[in-house]
C-alpha cells in the first residue's frame, strides 16, 4: 500500500491511496466513520429550563456538538477501572448557565478539562428576556456504529481516473471546451491531460466525434478524502481507523 497526500488544511485531508483493493479502500472508510470513538455527551441535568425548547430537544442538540477528543488518555465507560461509575479517565462534565436575551454557542459550554474544549460557533439555543437555562452534561466516550453524534467526520473515495488519448484524435478541441473540471489543455499542439481532476462523467467521450478518449477508474488506486467535525484531526482519523482494522485482522486470524 502506497499513500500520497495531496491536499490538507485544519479540518480535511485528500490524499491518493495505491496499491489495494476496492474492499480495502471502503473498509478503511468505513471504520473511520462508524468504529473510531470520540466523545460526545450523553447525560445532562437540569437545574433550570424556561427557554422555548423543551428539555429533550435541547439535550439532542447539545448531544451533537462536537468534542475536542484525547484518545490516549479517555477510555470507553464500560472498560474504564471505576466500573461505569463515571471519572475523569472515563467521563468529562460540561456545563452551561446563561440569561436572555442571547443566543446561547457552543463556546458557552464550560468544560473542566480546558484541554477538551466543544467546538466553537455552534449556536445552540435563543434565549427571550428573563429566559435562563443551567445544566450540567456528561460526555462519554462512543462510536458512530451506536449514534451520529459520536461519528468523527465523513470519508469517501473515488476510484482514480485513467485517461488516455488515441492516435485517433485530431486536437479538435471539443473535449477542452466541454470538460466540466478542465482536465484537457492544449500544450504544443497535443491534448495534455491532468487525471487527478477528472470526475469520471464521461462527458468528454460523449463529445469526441472521432472516439479518441479512453476513460476508466483504476480499480487498485483511489482518491480519498476525509473531514473531521473537530473532535480529532484528520490525520488522527486516520491513524486510529488503520489501528482498528490491525487489531481485527489480528484477532480474526487467530480465530481462523
Amino acid at each position: 500500500m502506497n499513500i500520497k497526500m495531496v491536499e490538507k488544511d485544519i479540518n480535511s485531508i485528500v490524499f491518493i491511496l495505491d496499491d489495494v483493493n476496492v474492499s480495502y479502500a471502503n473498509a478503511l472508510r468505513r471504520t473511520i466513520i462508524s468504529e473510531v470513538p470520540t466523545l460526545a455527551i450523553e447525560e445532562v441535568s437540569f437545574k433550570k429550563n424556561s427557554s422555548s425548547f423543551f428539555d429533550e430537544i435541547l439535550s439532542h442538540r447539545l448531544g451533537m456538538v462536537p468534542i475536542k477528543t484525547d484518545l490516549e488518555i479517555f477510555n470507553f465507560r464500560d472498560d474504564c477501572g471505576c466500573n461505569g461509575k463515571g471519572c475523569p479517565s472515563c467521563s468529562l462534565t460540561l456545563s452551561i448557565s446563561k440569561v436572555g436575551p442571547c443566543i446561547v454557542y457552543s463556546d458557552d459550554l464550560i468544560s473542566e478539562d480546558a484541554k477538551l474544549i466543544p467546538k466553537k460557533g455552534i449556536p445552540i439555543l435563543k434565549l427571550g428576556k428573563g429566559q435562563e437555562i443551567q445544566l450540567e452534561a456528561n460526555a462519554v466516550l462512543g462510536k458512530g456504529v451506536n449514534h451520529a453524534k459520536w461519528q468523527p467526520g465523513i470519508a469517501s473515495y473515488r476510484y482514480y481516473p485513467q485517461v488516455k488519448i488515441t492516435k485517433e484524435c485530431t486536437v479538435c478541441e471539443a473535449c477542452i471546451k466541454t470538460c466540466p473540471t478542465n482536465v484537457f489543455k492544449l500544450s504544443r499542439g497535443k491534448i495534455a491531460v491532468k487525471e487527478y481532476d477528472c470526475i469520471l462523467c464521461n462527458a468528454c467521450i460523449d463529445v469526441c466525434e472521432y472516439k479518441a478518449i479512453k476513460v476508466k477508474g483504476n480499480n487498485n488506486k483511489f482518491i480519498f478524502r476525509v473531514e473531521s467535525t473537530g473532535a480529532l484531526t484528520p490525520e488522527e482519523m486516520f491513524n486510529k481507523s488503520c489501528d482498528i482494522i490491525q487489531t481485527k485482522s489480528k484477532v480474526l486470524a487467530e480465530l481462523l
